[in-house]
């Protein structure tokens, strides 16, 4: 069994902790300017106002696990990947199909997300910090559950989009 020096292992787990923390502002700066755009879906509404509460208990957790290791979150990273998740959301807002492109990019970030806390599972596993898992594996399962529930669902919202748009109503959003 290969073994890795403690020091790496930690540098290694506190980046990854940083990067997930602001990774989860980033997917909340995104819900928030999807939610302004969900007028005629009120299940993907019902589901990011879900999961929007988790994404803040994640966070929660994540600066507990930072903290019990004397370490803070980055700012720079939070705001900066604020700001792109933002723009990313408004690169959707004028397409004609946005409530399929926002699943499509939800899908592939709750799934981003997911690897994120196995990686850091782990790191924790392999190091010395096991008592983060726990709370690492309820922000990874609250990830795949939503991860699940968007690919369940992307027939059906792809068939209600068309089936508003060949009745000539708002489909977008």
């Amino acid at each position: 069994m290969t073994t890795h020096p403690d020091d790496v292992l930690r540098s290694v787990f506190v980046t990854g902790l940083k990067n997930v923390h602001g990774v989860e502002h980033q997917a909340l700066a995104l819900i928030d300017r999807q939610l302004d755009h969900l007028t005629h879906y009120a299940e993907v509404a019902d589901m990011l106002h879900k999961h929007r509460v988790e994404t803040q208990q994640q966070i929660v957790r994540v600066e507990e696990i930072l903290d019990g290791l004397g370490e803070s979150q980055s700012w720079l990273k939070d705001a900066a990947l604020t700001v792109s998740g933002n723009l990313a959301a408004i690169a959707h807002v004028f397409a004609p199909d946005e409530i399929l492109k926002n699943s499509f990019a939800n899908f592939a970030f709750e799934n981003f997300e997911a690897a994120s806390y196995t990686s850091l599972i782990a790191l924790a596993e392999a190091g010395s910090f096991t008592s983060a898992v726990p709370l690492l594996r309820t922000s990874l399962t609250e990830e795949q559950a939503m991860a699940a529930w968007l690919d369940s669902n992307t027939a059906a919202l792809t068939l209600q989009y068309v089936a508003r748009r060949a009745a000539g109503e708002t489909a977008s959003h």
